[in-house]
């Protein structure tokens, strides 16, 4: 007996959605056909709540709308039994045959195993890291560097068409403290002396920025070349090249960390080309705003912000949320149907604002839309004190800190295996230590001992895909089995709650299956046919291992 079925989930869905049309043929609305993995494993392998959905507005009990969904079900080779429980549930039981078919399914699949389609091919942008180009990349943004980059690998995973883009603050009193610190290095003054600007940027990069800019360094890249004059006077040169230097330095620092964007974005481009200037007259054509006390106003709380927001200052110049109206604009004009922004909690402010000023446009645009991510502080420990200073950045530990002690791997995973919501304290020493307390060289040493099982058989991979399976029945086989079948949901669920350290967490569970499956067990039998089923598990294992270590950006050892 074979099945084709290595997504039981969404196998299940169909049967439901099948029966509900014999059932219900009239029912009104889309009701969602939700399928959850039961706590306990005598309930079955997954459970349904339809008929309970459906009791009320059809007026029938529970109990018996379950049991016309039952019989209306179509017939299906993976489905062992289905049980009635309790009040209504339907619980549903999957036929061993058909768990231990995935092996197949996995290998055969190799690297798209796991892949879903909720997305259907949408275009979907996703904003993160945005650092202004002010200096080094610090922890924070290395979070929200790897919590963006592993939530795009989700969602293409998911069947998303996904765009990563990078927007530059490079306009604005920031910049120009960076201009004037900057320039006050190239005459050789210091930051102690009294003509240093309060909000004046300390590390040790201006100083390198000086350097290269007296020496008329010149910097090309695909996206920009400027050259530095050499003249300390010159400030429009200095700010460009001082932007252009760090700009190039936080690139090197993502590409160390595995991280790479389709688009970049400058917030001084919105004015360049007139978008700024667009968006405030589609506000004011709108008639959504107002001037009062010689500023511009834009009636927000019309979309749910407390008080109402200047727009454009006495002076002329436009507050910071209006280049955020504009540049989101753009994005809806690119055709995204679904935009997400992963920053730093300290955006919570700017959300309503910035919704508020996409509502007033009167363009169309979703309510509620874009969507954010928004992540928590990372405290840094290290001898169980926390690390607060960098030399080279004056004021913060960097991103390139913790890749150059840690590693790529185990910056990205800790970084990434937290709610975003949740603060972080990234432990240095745990990242470093070779012990299973350090989920991922837990993680990444079950990979390399199935490798290392390989190796001894000294087998193809390939030659693992017609043996037979029926012999894979103990506890800790079926355990790891349901765990790798799990992984598509695990892909669908962190895709739709925008949370990527679900995989995080799925890798450790994984990982402790596979380590308590291998302790208690031997692979290189003499009994041919159960030392190739059970090479096929682990090696299914190791394929899932791999594919969800990918969409976390880390590497999956075949030797430690």
């Amino acid at each position: 007996m074979t099945s084709a079925v290595s997504n039981f989930k969404l196998h299940l869905i169909e049967q439901f959605k099948h029966a509900l049309q014999t059932v219900a043929p009239d029912f009104p609305g889309n009701p969602e056909i939700v399928i959850e993995r039961p706590k306990q494993s005598h309930h079955g392998d997954y459970a349904c709540n339809l008929a309970m959905q459906l009791a009320k507005p059809l007026r029938k009990s529970p109990r018996d709308i379950a049991q016309a969904l039952i019989a209306a079900m179509p017939a299906s080779p993976v489905i062992e039994k289905v049980e009635i429980a309790g009040a209504g549930f339907i619980n549903v039981f999957i036929a061993p045959f058909a768990k231990q078919e995935v092996i197949h399914a996995i290998l055969n699949s190799g690297e798209s195993f796991g892949q879903v389609n909720t997305g259907q091919g949408r275009k979907l942008q996703v904003e993160f890291v945005s650092a202004n180009p002010t200096g080094p990349l610090h922890v924070g943004h290395g979070r929200g560097a790897a919590v963006g980059d592993c939530l795009c690998r989700v969602l293409a995973k998911a069947g998303w068409d996904v765009t990563r883009e990078f927007y530059y603050n490079d306009a604005g009193a920031q910049i120009d403290n960076l201009t004037r610190s900057v320039q006050l290095r190239c005459k050789g003054i210091t930051p102690d002396h009294p003509t240093w600007p309060e909000d004046g940027y300390r590390g040790d990069y201006i100083i390198d920025i000086a350097d290269a800019f007296m020496a008329k360094d010149a910097i090309d890249g695909d996206y920009q070349h400027v050259k530095a004059s050499g003249n300390a006077d010159d400030l429009e040169s200095i700010r460009q090249y001082a932007v252009a230097y760090l700009r190039r330095e936080q690139d090197l620092d993502l590409q160390a960390f595995k991280v790479s964007f389709d688009v970049y974005s400058l917030e001084s481009a919105l004015y360049t080309d007139g978008k700024v200037e667009a968006a405030v007259q589609k506000l004011i054509a709108s008639g959504h705003t107002y001037e009062s006390e010689g500023a511009l106003w834009l009636r927000t709380t019309d979309f749910g912000d407390d008080k109402d927001r200047v727009m454009r200052k006495t002076d002329g110049g436009y507050t910071y949320f209006v280049p955020d109206v504009a540049y989101h604009l753009d994005k809806w004009q690119r055709g995204f149907s679904k935009v997400i922004n992963e920053q730093g909690a300290d955006h919570h402010s700017t959300i309503t604002r910035v919704r508020a000023g996409l509502q007033a446009l009167d363009v169309g645009i979703p309510k509620g839309w874009p969507d954010y991510v928004l992540h928590q502080m990372v405290t840094v420990l290290r001898n169980g004190e926390e690390v607060k200073i960098s030399k080279r950045a004056g004021s913060y530990v960097t991103l390139r800190d913790l890749i150059d002690e840690v590693g790529c791997d185990a910056t990205r995973y800790f970084l990434a295996a937290r709610h975003p919501d949740t603060q972080l304290v990234f432990d240095i020493d745990l990242a470093k230590s070779q012990s299973n307390e350090n989920p991922v060289y837990y993680i990444q040493y079950a990979h390399a001992r199935v490798y290392s099982v390989l190796a001894q058989w000294g087998g193809e991979i390939s030659s693992l895909l017609a043996n037979d399976l029926s012999v894979l029945d103990s506890d800790y086989e079926k355990m790891l089995l349901q765990r790798m079948i799990d992984f598509p949901q695990v892909v669908e669920s962190a895709a739709q709650e925008m949370s990527p350290h679900l995989v995080a967490f799925y890798l450790k569970d994984l990982a402790a299956d596979f380590h308590s499956y291998y302790n208690a067990s031997r692979f290189l039998v003499e009994d041919e046919k159960i030392k190739l089923a059970r090479l096929a598990l682990i090696a299914a294992c190791a394929q899932v291992m791999k594919n969800g270590l990918d969409l976390l950006g880390v590497s999956a050892p075949e030797k430690m």
